[in-house]
């Protein structure tokens, strides 16, 4: 048994190296990790080296989004035998802190979150979680529709703190996996309309693709403030996206922060939220999501693997967190640990 690891030594600098295979604590498991997706916070440290207050100081693991196999127990594990295909939900919270105990245990203080300075990731052959965090799933998901299990619970996620309700009319901004998947989870939801806006034609056609009603491409069309939407998701992270999403809503709307940009600050129209009784929220990863989220993809109701657009050898992990900055089409890069 040997354990491979793509370590980040410092910006656009990955190695593939040897480590120890990592032993199972106390209700933990041990993964083979069979597929991992490239997040865009993976490509963020791999640019630049730190994302707000996180930075890489020590050679760190990427990789948050992933599915394999468990081959080995902790003491006291007992869930899933030795065999079962699993997703792992990538944070593991404290479980005693106030946020936790109100099952808000996203926003525990102490969680334990893979790829996240200094906790190192999963692009690597073996890894250990927590049980309860390694969820079992059917073999009509695929490996690299598991790792994805991951960005649907944002979307998921996002779509219940706006509180999507069947008749509705969504605004989604951005087009990136999260997108995609917040606009189909948002159908799926009883929106009536959903509307998709990004500046990558691409992207905007994958969104027709995946059922967005209309796109809009708002390199060369303003969106308006006629649209009237019922709820914004901001799945962009672009202070120009947030300002034109909110604009778009209709009185009384919802609007729901999802995508992280690279500034910490932004501009916010305080004005029109407060005369139009904007309600503004923002959203950090997920909470009690991927029951649902793995229901939905066993189902067919959601099709992951439509999104990967490109699979790579641990090896080659760098080229994989590359993709997106070098080819337009791409959506959502997968690494193959096993390859």
């Amino acid at each position: 048994m040997e354990n491979r690891a793509a370590v980040l030594h410092a910006p656009h600098d990955v190695r593939t190296e040897r480590r120890p295979v990592p032993e199972p604590g106390p209700d933990q498991v041990l993964v083979e990790i069979r597929a991992v997706g490239v997040c865009g916070s993976d490509v963020h440290y791999y640019e630049h080296g730190r994302i707000g207050k996180y930075v890489v100081r020590d050679p760190l693991v990427l990789g948050h989004e992933p599915s394999g196999v468990v081959v080995a127990h902790g003491p006291g594990a007992i869930r899933n035998p030795v065999g079962t295909r699993v997703a792992l939900e990538p944070g593991v919270p404290c479980g005693r802190c106030r946020s936790c105990r109100a099952g808000r245990y996203n926003l525990c203080p102490d969680v334990s979150f893979f790829a996240t300075p200094p906790i190192d990731g999963v692009f690597s052959t073996y890894a250990v979680i927590h049980e309860d965090f390694a969820h079992p799933i059917p073999d009509s998901i695929s490996d690299a529709a598991g790792a994805l299990l991951e960005p649907l619970s944002v979307g998921l996620w996002a779509v219940r703190k706006g509180g999507v309700q069947p008749g509705d009319r969504v605004l989604v901004t951005g087009a990136g996996p999260v997108g995609l998947l917040a606009a189909q989870v948002a159908r799926l939801a009883g929106a009536a309309e959903v509307v998709v806006t990004d500046v990558n034609p691409n992207r905007l056609e994958a969104a027709e693709r995946f059922g967005a009603d209309h796109v809009v491409d708002v390199s060369t069309r303003q969106l308006g403030s006629s649209m009237d939407a019922d709820v914004l998701l901001e799945c962009s992270g672009s202070p120009q996206a947030v300002a034109a999403g909110l604009a778009a809503l209709r009185s009384a709307g919802t609007a729901v922060l999802v995508g992280m940009g690279p500034a910490s600050e932004a501009t916010l129209p305080v004005q029109l939220i407060q005369n139009n009784e904007i309600t503004l929220t923002g959203t950090f990863r997920y909470a009690n999501t991927y029951p649902a989220a793995i229901a939905l993809a066993a189902s067919g109701r959601i099709d992951l693997d439509a999104l990967v657009t490109g699979e790579y050898p641990l090896e080659d992990a760098e080229a994989a967190l590359q993709a997106a900055r070098t080819d337009p089409k791409v959506i959502k890069p997968i690494v193959l640990p096993q390859a």
